[in-house]
C-alpha cells in the first residue's frame, strides 16, 4: 500500500481533518427530504463551523452553488472573526469575479483570519451558462496565474486568452500567509481537471471509489505532476457514519433512507450545479455496477447516501476501529486531508470528534507548509510601509 508514499509533498505520517458546512442546503435527519429545522442560513451555518472548530477539525469545506443557502466569501467574511483555531476552505468557481479583484478578496479574508484561509478552486460553468470545456479550463488556468503572481510578484503582468493586458501593482492584494500564499485545493475526474491541478495546485481532491482506483489515480497524477516538475498532496471527500458499534451504524445509516422518496430525492439531487457532472455520474455508476444489495462497494463504503444528494455520494460505515482503519489505509497510499461530513452536520461532527478524531495525527497543511506564519507578517495591509 505504501510503494508510493515518498512522491507526494507532505512526506510525515498525517493528515489534516476537515469538516464540511451546510452552505448550499441540504443538512436533514432523513436524506432526501427537506429539513425546515436545518436551513442553510447563517446562523445554522455558524453552528456548524463553529462547532467544528472547537472540535478540533483543522479545517472546514464551504462549498458553493446557485443555490439557496449563504454565498461563500460573504459568510466567511462574517464568521471569521468568530472562530480560533480552524481554516476555512473557501469553495471559488474561477469566473466569478475578475481575478485581480479576487486576489484582493482572498487577501482581506486571509488576514482577516491570519493565514486561516485555503482555497477549493472550483472549474465548472458559471451560473445559468452552459459553457465549452476549453473555455472553462483556459478561464481556469488565467485565474490561477493571476493569483499566484498577485501572492508571489511585485506586479501582475498578464496578457492571456480570457483576461488581457493586465499590468498592475499587487501590493492591494498581498495575503496575510507568505511563501506562496493560501493553498489551492482541487478536484475533477476529467483530463482537463487533472491537468490544471497537477500543474497548478497544492491538494488534489478525490471522491469515494473502490481502494484500486484510488491508488491508480494517486499514481497518474503523480505522474502528471512529476511532468510539470511538482509534487502535490492528496485529499479525499468522504461522508462517515460512526458509532460504538458496527450495527448501529448500519442501523443509523438504514434509518436516513426510511423517509427516502426516489422522485423527491432526485429532484433535490438535480438543483445543484454538479448534479450531471462527470464526478457525479461516476459516483452514480459506481453504486449502479459495483455495491451490494445494502449499496456498500468494499467493506465500510455505503455508497448509498449518493441516491439522495449530488456530489460525493459514498460513506465510511462503522466502529471506531473499522472507520479508523479505512481512513488509515487511505493515508498509507498517500492522503493527507479529508474533508468529511455526516448527517444531520453538527449531531455527526460531535459523533466523529468524539470517537475518532482524537486517534488521528491531525495537522493543519497550511501551518505544516510554512504558509501561515506564526508571527504577523510584514504586508501592505499589517505595518509594510507604504510608499
Amino acid at each position: 500500500m505504501k510503494e508510493n508514499i515518498q512522491n507526494i509533498r507532505t512526506q510525515e505520517p498525517v493528515c489534516e481533518v476537515a469538516w464540511f458546512d451546510d452552505l448550499c442546503g441540504g443538512d436533514t435527519e432523513f436524506l432526501g427530504n427537506l429539513d425546515q429545522n436545518r436551513r442553510s442560513n447563517y446562523e445554522h451555518c455558524k453552528d456548524i463551523l463553529l462547532t467544528a472548530d472547537q472540535l478540533g477539525y483543522k479545517n472546514i469545506l464551504l462549498p458553493t452553488s446557485y443555490i439557496v443557502g449563504q454565498e461563500v466569501l460573504t459568510f466567511a467574511g462574517a464568521v471569521a472573526p468568530e472562530t480560533t483555531q480552524i481554516n476555512l476552505l473557501a469553495a471559488i468557481r474561477t469566473g466569478e469575479i475578475h481575478p485581480p479583484m479576487l486576489a484582493r478578496h482572498i487577501a482581506t479574508l486571509d488576514h482577516i483570519l491570519k493565514g486561516r484561509l485555503t482555497i477549493n478552486i472550483i472549474n465548472s460553468d458559471l451560473p445559468g451558462t452552459k459553457e465549452s470545456h476549453d473555455l472553462r479550463y483556459q478561464r481556469c488556468a488565467e485565474t490561477i496565474e493571476i493569483l499566484k503572481q498577485a501572492w508571489t510578484q511585485d506586479r501582475i503582468v498578464f496578457d492571456g486568452e480570457i483576461y488581457k493586458n493586465i499590468n498592475m501593482s499587487a501590493a492591494p492584494v498581498k495575503p496575510y500567509q507568505q511563501n506562496g500564499g493560501p493553498l489551492l485545493y482541487f478536484g475533477g475526474i476529467s483530463e482537463g481537471s487533472k491537468e490544471i491541478c497537477a500543474k497548478y495546485c497544492d491538494v488534489f481532491l478525490m471522491w469515494p471509489e473502490p481502494e484500486a482506483n484510488i491508488k491508480a489515480t494517486i499514481e497518474d497524477m503523480q505522474k502528471r505532476a512529476e511532468s510539470h516538475g511538482r509534487v502535490i498532496d492528496f485529499g479525499f471527500r468522504v461522508h462517515v457514519i460512526v458509532r460504538e458499534t458496527e450495527a448501529e451504524a448500519r442501523a443509523w445509516a438504514k434509518r436516513m433512507m426510511s423517509k427516502f422518496d426516489v422522485e423527491k430525492g432526485q429532484e433535490l439531487k438535480s438543483r445543484t450545479q454538479d448534479a450531471q457532472s462527470a464526478g457525479v455520474l461516476r459516483q452514480d455508476e459506481i453504486r449502479e455496477k459495483l455495491a451490494d444489495e445494502d449499496d456498500f462497494v468494499e467493506p465500510f463504503l455505503w455508497t448509498g447516501i449518493g441516491r439522495a444528494r449530488s456530489g460525493c455520494g459514498a460513506a465510511i460505515v462503522g466502529n471506531p476501529a473499522q472507520v479508523l482503519a479505512k481512513l488509515q489505509r487511505y493515508m498509507d497510499m498517500g492522503i493527507r486531508a479529508f474533508i468529511l461530513s455526516g448527517y444531520p452536520l453538527k449531531e455527526e461532527s460531535e459523533y466523529f470528534a468524539q470517537l475518532v478524531l482524537p486517534h488521528l495525527p491531525n495537522v493543519r497543511l497550511s501551518s505544516l507548509q510554512n504558509r501561515t506564519p506564526d508571527n504577523e507578517p510584514v504586508t501592505p495591509l499589517t505595518t509594510e510601509f507604504l510608499r
